[in-house]
């Protein structure tokens, strides 16, 4: 067993809300932040050692109608870039329900529970594992204490509503801050480590 890192990242208002009280489609406390140097450096870290990307439909459907289209682009911040090309090139594993044949290179679709296919991807091959922004999956990750290190962007913005991250009933775990850093918008990167 290769026993491989599960590693997860998502931005999150202040009080912790991935999405704002407009809907599925409200990053209205995010976006603002989402560009600057201390989110790019951040965007560069959560894939560096990251072999494979785990997303859920809906995020694997914009990322990939997107990123792609950064790779040539010259002008692009060279992060960016980066990232544009790892996503395409690394191995991607999408839970879906609905499709049946992936649209993307590298691509396997999965319709079953978060926590098998996680503890499946752990025991086989190398590298990090990183749950790409899918909040629901982390949710089922962090209930299941399958996950060993936590990125996060806080923006310093209060949604005010919309779907928190940490909902009541997870089960009780330490974390220890292995990286932190403040923009000058007063956005903050922070990696955390699960102490086991």
């Amino acid at each position: 067993m290769t026993d491989r890192i599960v590693t997860a990242n998502l931005s999150l208002s202040l009080d912790g809300r991935y999405k704002g009280p407009g809907g599925a489609y409200d990053l209205g406390a995010i976006v603002p932040y989402a560009t600057t140097d201390v989110a790019r450096d951040h965007l560069s870290r959560i894939w560096e050692n990251a072999t494979t990307a785990v997303l859920g439909r809906l995020n694997a459907e914009g990322f990939l109608g997107f990123w792609p289209t950064i790779i040539d682009n010259e002008d692009a911040d060279p992060r960016d870039r980066g990232y544009a090309q790892w996503l395409v090139d690394t191995e991607k594993v999408v839970f879906s329900t609905t499709l049946t044949e992936a649209p993307w290179e590298r691509t396997r679709l999965v319709n079953a529970p978060a926590t098998d296919v996680i503890t499946e991807l752990k025991s086989t091959g190398e590298g990090e594992i990183l749950v790409n922004s899918s909040a629901s999956i982390i949710k089922a990750l962090l209930a299941a204490d399958l996950l060993d290190r936590l990125y996060l962007m806080i923006t310093p913005e209060i949604a005010g509503g919309g779907r928190r991250l940490f909902d009541d009933g997870l089960p009780s775990t330490k974390w220890t801050v292995t990286h932190q850093e403040t923009g000058d918008l007063g956005e903050l990167a922070l990696v955390y480590d699960r102490t086991r």
